[in-house]
């Protein structure tokens, strides 16, 4: 397995000399190098994932994150402690917060609803970006239309006047893509919070929604 991460270190090295580092040509790396990998077990992936986080860069975690999502059909009961581990261990800013939870984390929230009391506890977490991990991993859930047993609600209740303006900002993304799939229940909840929602989170939330319905909301 050393074998991809020099390979990939190399890869890296070559495309950043070669015209730049972007998200979009390290995930291009991160598919042709997944295409060599022979045993794509959920055990050797998430092994070779761990090694790429341990690289502590964010290129690295680009192709870590898109590998653990790229193994969905395996996820199981022990996914979730894994995912979490490497939440609070590797992930230390909005961008790899949004990367692996946007996708990885939940696509799992999607395959069990159930773990969303494991997610809401993250709302108090001293990290801002796990805090922020707490709205953005129901995004694809959301998306999905699989969260039935999940209150995306009481994610925003708790952190409606969070300290940090990137948990405000992900949670008021939540908010406007559950706006496209409940609008009138996202509507009534700003409406009925419109005196304590901060204007960060406010503005994020109305994104989606038409012109009458956005004027009719700020002037509420």
């Amino acid at each position: 397995m050393l074998y991809i991460i020099e390979e990939a270190k190399i890869r890296l090295e070559n495309q950043t000399k070669a015209a730049g580092l972007t998200t979009g040509k390290v995930r291009s790396i991160s598919s042709s190098l997944y295409k060599e990998v022979t045993d794509k077990s959920i055990d050797n992936i998430f092994y070779i994932c761990k090694q790429l986080l341990e690289e502590r860069k964010w290129e690295f975690g680009v192709i870590a994150y898109d590998w653990a999502f790229r193994v969905r059909n395996q996820y199981n009961n022990y996914t979730f402690s894994i995912f979490e581990s490497w939440l609070k261990e590797y992930v230390t800013g909005w961008g790899d917060c949004d990367d692996f939870c946007t996708h990885a984390v939940g696509e799992l929230v999607c395959q069990n609803n159930d773990l969303y009391k494991n997610i809401i506890r993250w709302t108090e977490h001293p990290n801002y970006c796990i805090r922020r991990a707490s709205a953005v991993s129901l995004i694809y859930p959301i998306r999905k239309n699989k969260f039935d047993n999940i209150d995306p609600f009481l994610v925003s209740d708790i952190l409606m006047n969070d300290e940090h303006y990137l948990v405000l900002k992900g949670y008021g993304w939540m908010l406007k893509v559950l706006s496209q799939v409940e609008p009138d229940r996202v509507s009534n909840y700003l409406m009925e919070n419109r005196e304590r929602i901060p204007k960060v989170a406010f503005r994020y939330a109305i994104e989606k929604f038409d012109k009458e319905t956005k004027t009719h909301l700020m002037g509420c």
